[in-house]
């Protein structure tokens, strides 16, 4: 067919008429909805957009997505992604032809894709072991170095559990797992070493001086006598002499001191331990239990004597003096009346007299302090006050009563004194007694005065 035919032009002019109406249709379409939203547009308002992403959770497809997406980031070189297909699509050709040019190592299998392994949190791993930095809290470098010591010095583990204070109390098995954990533990010896090594030389030097006492040290002590009295120059010699059986931080006083330990619990060579006695002499717990409740019921027996006998001496005492006659004391032509006690005798040469307690700031006639404990009695206890007509009254002005022959006297009150009435103020007695001759040559001159 030639390029001139005229049929073929009529048939391109007729295909590209065609193109030209789809073209105008297409183009009419779309002036009609321009037109539609201006029109309605107008009416409708415009609703705000965000720019930001609305966050909602993830389906479990997305997450196995975005874990795969994190792993393969980490993996040096180029990321390879598996595409996640749901059951019934199946790859296209182009898609066959790419997996297969790629390599078949790096692409993951599809079991790997639908059932991914658990992400994994990172856990600090510890540089020890859980078992051995257990004991490191307990046991200090302070504990290893007195282990360490003591065993040197008495290699028997028991001693060192009995005779060493460690900063805890650690029973006799963890002793024992310390010290083999130090020898053939490389990691915890190697830790012990270093912190031993970070103490102060002050702390190390104490340390070794609480080191216990080995056998040949105590039996070179033992030697000394338990009669004479060593003095220091005795244990420097013994340091001077025997440089190698002694501690390095042995010094005299400290050999002097369990000297005198050892002498007190009769472990020196020329002291004997008594034995025990022999039969019923033997005395037990209960024994001594019984002897001790027999002390204590007499010493509560002998206390109630003794008590007795201070309440009954007040009777003893004035039975004595009305026997030798002291009841009625010789006074002179300026005594009026006398207040008696166990200890003091007051007199009384005026018509007035205070009785009370003494201070530094008041001073009073009567000191009732210089009688016994004067305490409960206050500063001006009352007044003891003789009449014109020979009369003697007594007036309480304290805060406790008086009482005067057993009856008591409020504070306020007068109550009058005969002769050898009893006076009892704060638990201390006393006995009034009136010297009646002068008292009688008083009441004659008032009866006088009053005739005239």
């Amino acid at each position: 067919m030639q390029a001139g035919d005229p049929v073929v032009g009529a048939s391109v002019a007729l295909a590209g008429a065609q193109s030209r109406s789809e073209d105008e249709e297409s183009l009419g379409v779309k002036d009609v909805k321009r037109t539609a939203t201006q029109a309605f547009g107008s009416g409708v308002p415009k609703r705000r957009s965000s720019s930001r992403s609305i966050k909602r959770k993830k389906f479990d497809d997305e997450l196995v997505e975005s874990s795969l997406v994190k792993s393969s980031s980490r993996v040096k070189g180029p990321p390879v992604i598996e595409p996640v297909r749901c059951s019934g699509s199946e790859p296209s050709s182009t898609e066959k032809k790419k997996v297969t040019k790629s390599g078949a190592a790096l692409t993951p299998p599809l079991t790997m894709v639908i059932n991914p392994a658990p992400i994994t949190k990172r856990v600090k791993k510890s540089k020890q072991p859980l078992h051995i930095t257990k004991d490191l809290g307990r046991w200090k470098p302070t504990d290893d170095l007195l282990l360490i010591n003591a065993v040197l010095q008495t290699t028997d583990l028991t001693s060192v559990h009995l005779g060493v204070k460690f900063s805890c109390r650690f029973t006799l098995r963890e002793i024992k797992e310390r010290w083999y954990a130090l020898l053939y533990d490389p990691v915890i010896s190697k830790l012990a070493w270093q912190a031993m090594r970070q103490l102060h030389p002050e702390a190390i030097a104490a340390i070794q001086s609480k080191a216990l006492f080995s056998q040949a040290e105590e039996a070179l002590l033992a030697k000394i006598g338990s009669t004479s009295q060593p003095k220091l120059d005795v244990f420097q010699e013994l340091l001077s002499k025997h440089p190698g059986v002694f501690h390095p931080s042995r010094t005299p006083k400290s050999l002097l001191v369990h000297w005198q330990l050892l002498k007190q619990y009769y472990l020196l060579d020329d002291q004997s331990v008594q034995p025990l006695p022999k039969g019923d002499q033997v005395l037990n717990f209960s024994d001594a239990e019984q002897m001790v409740d027999d002390l204590m019921i007499s010493d509560r027996h002998q206390k109630r004597e003794i008590r007795q006998l201070e309440q009954e001496l007040p009777r003893w005492q004035v039975l004595v003096d009305s026997i030798t006659g002291m009841s009625m004391p010789d006074f002179d032509n300026q005594t009026l009346a006398a207040l008696r006690g166990r200890m003091v005798r007051y007199l009384m040469r005026s018509r007035e007299i205070t009785l009370g307690r003494a201070t530094k700031d008041k001073q009073i006639d009567v000191d009732l302090s210089l009688e016994g404990p004067a305490w409960k009695i206050s500063r001006k206890q009352g007044i003891i006050k003789l009449k014109n007509n020979g009369d003697f009254f007594i007036a309480n002005e304290g805060r406790r009563p008086i009482y005067i022959d057993g009856r008591p006297v409020l504070s306020g009150n007068k109550w009058k004194l005969n002769n050898n009435s009893v006076v009892e103020i704060a638990g201390l007695r006393f006995v009034f007694l009136i010297n009646l001759e002068l008292i009688s040559l008083i009441k004659a001159e008032a009866a006088k005065m009053t005739q005239q």
